[in-house]
């Protein structure tokens, strides 16, 4: 316990000597489901080593805040959600989606305009909420087509990996693993073809890249696509219709990663089957689990600390913005 404490307090420490979201400012990232956040409750999260709250607004709209009240820092995602603003729980500070402080109980006289929360900035587009990692929107999100279509269902969960979030994110794009990590599921077609030549051509796009796999007696194809920073769509599509599963691979505290698959699909779309696609994601990702996070070292390296070959293009790839994007914060 004391150990993770401490780790804590280093990471808050460097955060506040750094910015907000240290190591991963300034960047949009998709948070959870648009319906996920309710009237009257506030959805808290954790953001590379930040609190952040989301609540609906007076007007039924997403806002979001640092997830700690400018009084005394205790988290405002304790409190509860009336008319539109979210009530501090120690002492009843209220504040709006501007993060403007709308009372000060005790203190009628008070300059509120002085007392305002930290807002952060916040889109809601197919079907996610959107947070930006920064006090001020750079651009809009990138966000997959397959969320932006007509008659798709998407569903969600999430999973807690004790790794780095730059693991995960490799662990993500990197297809050569498929067929030892995931031998008895997705991996059991290409079983027994390991000697075969395997091409991974990494295509940068407007929002990050296409993966493209080259086989021996194969079309190609791009059934990956990696969406800066911190997000891959794997293209399934069964007979035509879309299958696609979203990984979204997100910093919490040190050493720690929240993984959110997003399940789109334009086929079989009553509820009572999602927990069909749910169940198997819970299997594959259980299968990546154990493995990534006996990763040594935690934090991927720079890529001449370890050996690759040439089927690691598209990791390679991702460590170098790793290390001269979203690292040094230039988003």
């Amino acid at each position: 316990m004391g150990g993770c404490y401490a780790r804590a307090l280093t990471w808050y420490r460097t955060a506040m000597s750094e910015g907000l979201f240290a190591q991963f400012a300034n960047v949009w990232v998709p948070l959870c489901l648009d319906r996920d956040v309710v009237a009257a409750r506030a959805a808290s999260f954790v953001v590379a080593g930040e609190r952040v709250v989301l609540f609906r607004d007076g007007t039924g709209a997403v806002a979001g805040l640092i997830d700690r009240c400018p009084h005394r820092g205790v988290a405002l995602s304790l409190g509860r959600v009336e008319a539109g603003q979210i009530v501090c729980p120690f002492h009843g500070w209220r504040f709006d989606g501007q993060g403007r402080c709308g009372q000060v109980p005790w203190n009628p006289d008070a300059r509120r305009d002085r007392l305002s929360a930290t807002t952060l900035p916040v889109r809601v587009a197919g079907g996610l909420v959107w947070l930006f990692t920064g006090r001020t929107a750079a651009g809009e999100p990138k966000v997959p087509a397959s969320l932006l279509r007509d008659g798709v269902r998407v569903i969600g969960q999430s999973f807690d990996w004790d790794v780095h979030w730059t693991r995960a994110m490799e662990n993500m794009l990197d297809s050569p693993h498929v067929p030892f990590v995931h031998a008895r599921t997705i991996g059991r077609s290409l079983r027994g073809r390991e000697n075969d030549m395997m091409e991974m051509v990494w295509t940068d796009t407007e929002f990050g890249a296409d993966i493209t796999a080259i086989r021996a007696g194969e079309t190609p194809r791009a059934p990956l696509r990696y969406y800066f920073p911190n997000v891959m769509e794997l293209s399934i599509d069964p007979d035509g219709r879309v299958l696609r599963m979203l990984a979204v691979c997100m910093p919490t505290t040190p050493g720690r990663t929240r993984l959110a698959i997003y399940t789109v699909r334009d086929f079989a779309r009553a509820r009572l089957l999602d927990a069909l696609f749910a169940r198997v994601n819970v299997r594959i990702a259980r299968e990546d689990k154990a493995i990534v996070e006996s990763a040594l070292p935690s934090e991927v390296p720079p890529a001449a600390d370890e050996k690759s070959v040439a089927s690691d293009g598209p990791t390679l790839a991702f460590r170098k913005i790793w290390f001269t994007r979203i690292k040094p914060g230039i988003g």
